[in-house]
């Protein structure tokens, strides 16, 4: 098992009648009403601390992501938060996960194919590149895309970045969407032919294929457990690898899960639960309508989410919920390292996950607490989990200098 710690960097001192008085947190949120830019300065210091934290303490991997004009996870600029953690963790077996760079809303895209290579280099070839879709709130509004363009502006630039990082002459570049006389990439990854590639999402048939083509690892991004919702992705994510001739090794699927650790259950709920709660009723804050804007789905994935609702449910449903509902639901894993450890083993079992992000700074969790679940989390938690999947399977979307030592003649 491989383990990466997750962060988002949100506000953490939203007011308690915020999800009351504003529309949204995403785009509407109004920053001088709601936060100081000195504070702001602490919150990304905090940050990168936290994730440092983690890679001190044996986290396999540290994850950055990108969102705009919002205040539920503020890192506009996922490879400026990298650089920073690359040049920190020099010495450290831990690979930079950018989850990442939004591609279709770049440009030109190979901005992300030089910064990525920037980053391979600094860290000395421990780069996992993740190739965002990019929600409709970060693309759509905040940026202006076109829905129904997004995703062929998706496609496109992940062609011509794996192009430009393995090219060996200067190549022109004539597409749809993107026009380039000359491409000769400057810096190049060390990492060849090129870094592994996550694709990041949230349930869609059609990233399912496409991670599935390109061989990619597909990495989802759940806040609703893994009970409901993902046993759905599960079975079709891993149906549509055998329709590709793909095999069943557990490193293709990555998958998100909040974690809080304390010394007993009953601790736990006295750390986590206002946070817990805090994260599901502000930072997920977002009119329903923005997460379905027109064109944004492709017709396949409209019509499974019409079908199957479950997430559209959960999502109207979280301001009814409280800490021990989203426990009893496994939206959140909180408790002792005990407790902990069993629902990520069978999470990882059941949805057949090689790759686990953990999240364990939730909402307006403090300096202190975040740390304290790092700590735990690594000491207690992690080691009894490392040992799946590891006599059986190699990781082959990881860095190859960071990969666990694996039995002669394990699967490929």
């Amino acid at each position: 098992m491989y383990i990466s710690t997750f962060h988002l960097m949100p506000h953490r001192e939203l007011p308690d009648d915020f999800e009351k008085r504003y529309k949204s947190i995403w785009v509407t949120a109004p920053f001088h009403e709601l936060a100081d830019p000195k504070r702001v300065g602490q919150y990304y210091n905090w940050t990168f601390d936290e994730l440092i934290a983690a890679a001190k303490a044996g986290s396999d991997g540290i994850c950055t992501n990108e969102h705009h004009q919002n205040a539920y996870g503020f890192m506009p600029s996922p490879n400026m938060m990298g650089s920073v953690l690359a040049r920190s963790t020099q010495g450290l077996n831990c690979a930079l996960v950018q989850i990442g760079a939004s591609l279709p809303g770049t440009q030109p895209p190979i901005r992300i194919a030089e910064e990525y290579a920037m980053l391979d280099a600094i860290s000395g070839g421990r780069l996992v590149a993740g190739f965002p879709l990019g929600t409709p709130m970060d693309i759509n509004i905040c940026y202006g895309i076109t829905p129904i363009e997004q995703r062929d502006r998706y496609r496109e630039a992940h062609d011509l970045i794996l192009k430009a990082w393995t090219a060996k002459e200067v190549f022109p570049w004539n597409g749809k969407y993107f026009q380039l006389g000359q491409v000769n990439l400057w810096p190049r990854p060390i990492q060849q032919p090129h870094p592994p590639v996550w694709i990041p999402g949230s349930g869609s048939t059609s990233t399912f294929a496409y991670t599935a083509e390109h061989d990619h690892c597909y990495c989802f991004l759940s806040y609703f457990g893994f009970k409901s919702v993902s046993l759905a992705v599960r079975d079709k994510y891993w149906e549509t690898c055998a329709k590709f001739g793909r095999d069943e090794n557990p490193y293709r699927m990555g998958f998100l899960q909040l974690v809080g650790v304390s010394e007993t259950d009953a601790q736990a709920e006295k750390d986590y639960a206002k946070h817990v709660e805090y994260f599901y009723h502000k930072g997920l804050h977002v009119p329903p309508e923005w997460l379905g804007i027109p064109g944004h789905q492709d017709y396949q994935s409209m019509a499974n989410a019409v079908r199957n609702p479950a997430m559209a449910r959960n999502f109207a449903a979280l301001k009814e919920k409280r800490f021990k509902d989203f426990v009893e639901d496994k939206f959140v894993m909180c408790g002792s390292p005990a407790t902990v450890r069993d629902q990520l083993k069978e999470l990882c079992k059941t949805l057949r996950v090689g790759n686990l992000m953990v999240l364990l700074h939730i909402g307006s969790m403090p300096h202190d607490l975040t740390l304290k679940n790092i700590s735990l989390f690594f000491q207690e938690v992690a080691p009894s989990l490392r040992p799946m999947w590891e006599d059986d399977w190699e990781n082959r979307w990881w860095p190859q200098a960071l990969r666990h030592k694996a039995p002669e003649g394990v699967a490929a």
